[in-house]
């Protein structure tokens, strides 16, 4: 395998982000954050920016600009590099890859859909060590009675539920989030 990385950081609506990639596939993916610098600080460990970028990685980054424009795109066909991640989390990575634009599942429905019933705080730490969230779309994923629970990219939970709006998709509530009539 190839172990040298292309790394490209672009701008996106929603601040910077960035890819690395491999010839196994896309190995690193950082969703979009309002700080440049800490973006190449961060994107810096995975190799030097590649310039001029593949053609490959010019029509990903036009895709995720996209996507972050509020386009409905798919990205069922970019190759993640998962080449160094355990079996448990190839599992929990493979069925959360299968779900489709604005499809979600609990934490519990993927530990169980990825063969792991009773696990869903472990298949939610796995997520939150997710190298390529967008491509295996993460964000899609629930908290129990369909709350937007946790997400470890920059923003949070924040910027969660506004990934998940751009699908048409509305995650509950929070209880205390609830403005009661009286």
């Amino acid at each position: 395998m190839d172990d040298h990385k292309a790394v490209h950081v672009f701008e996106t609506a929603f601040g910077w982000a960035g890819i690395a990639a491999s010839a196994s596939g896309v190995s690193r993916l950082w969703l979009p954050q309002p700080d440049l610098g800490r973006l190449r600080r961060l994107a810096a460990a995975s190799g030097p920016e590649t310039r001029p970028a593949s053609p490959a990685t010019v029509e990903l980054v036009a895709r995720i600009r996209r996507y972050f424009a509020g386009e409905r795109v798919s990205f069922a066909d970019v190759v993640p590099d998962l080449s160094n991640v355990d079996p448990f989390r190839l599992a929990v990575y493979r069925e959360t890859f299968a779900l489709g634009y604005g499809e979600t599942l609990t934490y519990g429905q993927l530990a169980n859909r990825a063969g792991h019933p009773g696990l869903a705080r472990e298949t939610g730490q796995a997520l939150g060590r997710n190298p390529v969230p967008l491509i295996v779309p993460c964000h899609r994923i629930l908290a129990a009675g369909n709350r937007i629970g946790g997400f470890s990219a920059p923003g949070g939970a924040v910027t969660k539920a506004r990934m998940l709006a751009l699908e048409g998709s509305a995650p509950a509530r929070k209880a205390e989030q609830i403005a009661l009539p009286f």
